[in-house]
This record gives structure tokens, C-alpha cells and sequence, in this order.
């Protein structure tokens, strides 16, 4: 479907019956400002939601979408999207972040949460072996997938897990993560600084607001003090790349998105990112209560525009495929396959700020970056591998960078024009250093529910699960359909409590 060439928008997809599961026809149309979705189930009936709250911005992100090709084809079409997924011939995209759930079990009991083991009555827990062998065949996609993040229930609570980050990492990933409810780390600063010593790069930490309410409604305690406890504990242990993970929820703390941030700044020293997540709803949701929660990813846009008092503007943001000239440029350069970041272009948004004596200074307020997407087109073009071609190349870059840049208008210290080229692997990597040290990443990924379920998001996902029986499935139809078939192949009882009163 041509969705660049949209004005008012209306597009034909297919979706999911929140019910029975079929494949139905959908429709993505515009109305009132907003994007929506509907579908229809002869068995089920209607349902409509909220695809994107925003049509300018949603035509704004359309501009930016590439096809890529998946790094592994592990399964045939045989059912169809999204029942083949493995991956399948039909995906679009390569493994740019891959999850790997470690175990069901967790240390809360989050009204909000798909994957815990006291709800489904069994327990998942991945083998040593089993886990060695989902990595290596992640790091056997072509390009090697770079990113692995730990999840589950809460990986912190598997035994071993210190040895499970040393593994990834002697297997040459160059990112290895955890998400996690950050409990196991504001208990010890000990644990992090055995994390920091095996090889764990970046923490996602489970973080609803700056306030306790969000947690009581979302987590089912206040927790506020233990998010603090565990930035804490990471800062002291080494671990300097903490993430903020919000699961946002309207009218719960849609109204703290710019607090959250404004906290972030704060700590930059160990907090490197704010990602949002607005609330997906697992299973059959009282229409009321979905239409009165959702929120989607112009909604946070917005808001933070408006709870910063316009410093980080809608215009900051982008979606994930944008950069993708940048892998083509550095393929052509190098010569060598590289990461393509091509998932559907509604899936995330993201930006990135400089921090300069507690003001946010979006990186779009003084880089032109749409036009030096565009010149990393056409210089890709006239790459030819040889060093010939490198060096016109080469030279070309340094004259021209610098009129993608407004000085004035940058942070002290930064020479972006220099950012630009290390970047691209053409200049010295100090500018890098730079940027990583004064920079805050914030970005906001609305994984789908069974209400807003869009295959076409799917085919293009390109964060995936590794799974024990060889497969890696995209995020939101592992989720919605493959999670429960996995976990019950590779499952074990549960053991029963003896009861004290019986002979």
C-alpha cells in the first residue's frame, strides 16, 4: 500500500479478530486528524481503534520506509502471516534487537504483564545449552544480529545469570541488555558490578513515573523508591547506561512523560534513555477501558512537546527506518553487510538531546538531518568499493557536512560536523565520545495488541525472539499468538506446596 502518496488516508491491510484469532481484512483511514483501524469478523463482529493519533505526523513517518530482507529465513509460508513466523520467506527485515526470554517466573505481580508464570500455571526456563544455542544462531544471521536483551518474567531472578551475560558476550555481541523490574538491583550493588564485570552493557529498567501512583495502578505497589535504589546501585557498580522503560497508559502517567525526562537529564551520568511504551492490551479488554487507556506514539510526541514547554518539539522525532541510509552508506563503504534498520515506520519514534546546563537541545535544532539522509543517497550511489572512489567520496563528506550544520545553534564543545563523519566511519571516533556523554536517547515503541494488529507492521518488525525450537518470531506475534504454544513445548509443572493438614 502506498502510504506516501496518502492525503486522506484510507488503506487496506489485514489484522487479527481479537477472538477467534482469523486473519481478517482491515482498513487504516483517516478522520477527524486521526488515523484509526477497523475490521470486521463474521463471527465476531466490528472492532475500531486508534491506529495513530496524529495524521501529519503519521504521513510525516511514511516518507521513511524501506524494505530490507531478513538476516536468516529459518521457515516456509505454509499458513500465512503471521502463523509461519520463524523467519518466514514473507519478512522484511533483519534481527536488529533480539529477546530472550530466560525464564517465566518473576518478583511481582504486574496487573499489566503477559509472561508470568503464577498466571499460566508452568514454568519456562531455557536450558545453559538451549540459551547458547538461540544465541549462536542469532549471531549466524547475515549481518550477525548485534543486540541481545534478556527478558522474561524477570531474567535477574535465573540462576546463572551473571554466566548468561559472560556467554553473550564471549559470543561477540556487541550489546547485551536486560529488562528488568530493577528489584535483584536495588538490593545489591554487588550483583551490579558482578553484571558490569561479565559484560552488560545497558539495563532497561521497568520505570512508570516519578510518582508512586503510577505504580500502584500499574505494578500493584509503589515502587518508586526501588527504580532509585537500582539507579543508585548501577551507578555505583559500573553499570553507566540505564534506560528508562515507561509502559504509558492514559489518564495514568501521560502527565509525568516530561518529569520522566527531565529526570533522565538529571542523571545522565548513568541514565542514557527514555523509552516509552505505550500499554498494549493482552487479551479481551472492556471496550470502555481500551479506548479510555490507549495512547499511541503522536500522543507522547505531543506531550512531551508540551510538558517541556516546547525545548524537545514534535519536530525532533523520526522514525526508526530513517537512518537507514546510514547502513547503506557504511555497506558501501566498508564492503561489508550491515545492520538495515528498515521496520515499519510506525512502529517507533525516536531522538536524540544534548544535555548543556539542564537545557534539552534536540539534535534536529541545529542538524539539518533530513537533508543529510538525503546526501548519504546520493553519495551511496556513487560508491564503488574502490579507494579511488572512497577518497572523492571521503572528501566529498568533510566539505559537505559542515553545511548540514547551524554552529550557533549547537551545544558548547560539540563539533557535529565531525559527529557526522565518525559516524559514518570516515572521521576520528572522539566525537563519538562526545556525543555518547551528553546525549539523552528518547523514543517511544507501540508493540500491537489484538485490537490494532497490522501484519504489515509485522512483516517489517525487527525486534525479535529467539526461541528454543529454532525459530525467531517478530515481537508483537510472538506476543499475541506464539507465546503460549512455546512456553507450554518447553515447560515444566510448577511443584505444588505439600499441604501441612493432609496424612
Amino acid at each position: 500500500m502506498d502510504e506516501t502518496a496518502a492525503k486522506g488516508i484510507k488503506m487496506k491491510t489485514k489484522s487479527l479478530c481479537p477472538v477467534c484469532f482469523r486473519v481478517i481484512e482491515a482498513e487504516v483511514y483517516e478522520e477527524e486528524g486521526k488515523i484509526l483501524i477497523k475490521k470486521r469478523c463474521e463471527k465476531h463482529g466490528e472492532f475500531d481503534d486508534v491506529y495513530w493519533s496524529d495524521a501529519e505526523l503519521y504521513r510525516k513517518f511514511a516518507r521513511w520506509r524501506y524494505d530490507g530482507k531478513p538476516g536468516i529465513t529459518l521457515t516456509k509460508t505454509d499458513k500465512g502471516c503471521p502463523f509461519d513466523c520463524g523467519l518466514c520467506p514473507e519478512h522484511k527485515s533483519s534481527t536488529m534487537l533480539a529477546l530472550i526470554d530466560l525464564t517465566n517466573r518473576c518478583n511481582q505481580r504486574c496487573p499489566t504483564c503477559f509472561a508470568n508464570a503464577a498466571v499460566t500455571g508452568y514454568l519456562y526456563e531455557p536450558t545453559m545449552e538451549q540459551l547458547e544455542e538461540m544465541m549462536k544462531m542469532l549471531r549466524s544471521e547475515v549481518p550477525p544480529c548485534p543486540a541481545v536483551q534478556f527478558a522474561g518474567g524477570e531474567p535477574t531472578i535465573r540462576d546463572g545469570f551473571v554466566d548468561i551475560v559472560k556467554m553473550a558476550r564471549d559470543l561477540g555481541f556487541s550489546q547485551v541488555q536486560v529488562a528488568t523490574n530493577g528489584i535483584a538491583m536495588a538490593k545489591s550493588e554487588q550483583f551490579c558490578r558482578d553484571l558490569a564485570e561479565a559484560g552488560l552493557h545497558t539495563v532497561y529498567l521497568q520505570f512508570d513515573g516519578v510518582t508512586e501512583e503510577p505504580y500502584k495502578i500499574l505494578r500493584g505497589i509503589p515502587a518508586l523508591k526501588t527504580k532509585l535504589k537500582a539507579i543508585e546501585n548501577c551507578r555505583r557498580g559500573g553499570l553507566k547506561s540505564v534506560v528508562l522503560v515507561p509502559t504509558l497508559m492514559k489518564g495514568v502517567n501521560d502527565d509525568q512523560i516530561g518529569d520522566m525526562v527531565r529526570f533522565a537529564a538529571k542523571n545522565l551520568d548513568v541514565v542514557k534513555g527514555v523509552n516509552a511504551q505505550p500499554i498494549s492490551f493482552e487479551g479481551r479488554v472492556d471496550e470502555s477501558e481500551r479506548r479510555k487507556g490507549r495512547i499511541t506514539i503522536p500522543d507522547f510526541i505531543n506531550l512531551l512537546e508540551e510538558q517541556t514547554d516546547g525545548e524537545i518539539p514534535r519536530e525532533s522525532f523520526y522514525p526508526v527506518p530513517f537512518v537507514a541510509p546510514i547502513s547503506y552508506f557504511v555497506e558501501g563503504w566498508k564492503g561489508e553487510p550491515q545492520l538495515e534498520l528498515t521496520a515499519h515506520p510506525h512502529c517507533g519514534a525516536a531522538t536524540y538531546v544534548f544535555v548543556e546546563n539542564g537545557k534539552l537541545i534536540p539534535i534536529t535544532e541545529f542538524m539539518d538531518v533530513e537533508g543529510f539522509m538525503e546526501f548519504l543517497k546520493e553519495s551511496t550511489g556513487g560508491l564503488d568499493g574502490t579507494k579511488i572512489s572512497k577518497l572523492k567520496t571521503a572528501a566529498r563528506l568533510i566539505v559537505s557536512l559542515r553545511k548540514f550544520v547551524d554552529k550557533d545553534k549547537g551545544p558548547e564543545g560539540v563539533d557535529a560536523t565531525s559527529l557526522l563523519a565518525s559516524i559514518l566511519g570516515v572521521g576520528n571516533r572522539d566525537s563519538l565520545a562526545v556525543f555518547h556523554r551528553k546525549t539523552l536517547f528518547i523514543g517511544a515503541m507501540h508493540f500491537m495488541d489484538m485490537y490494532n494488529f497490522d501484519l504489515e507492521r509485522v512483516k517489517r518488525c525487527g525486534i525479535h525472539y529467539a526461541t528454543p525450537d529454532h525459530r525467531i518470531i517478530p515481537f508483537c506475534a510472538y506476543n499475541a499468538i506464539h507465546r503460549p504454544s512455546v512456553e507450554k513445548a518447553f515447560s515444566t509443572p510448577i511443584p505444588t506446596k505439600p499441604n501441612r493438614e493432609s496424612k
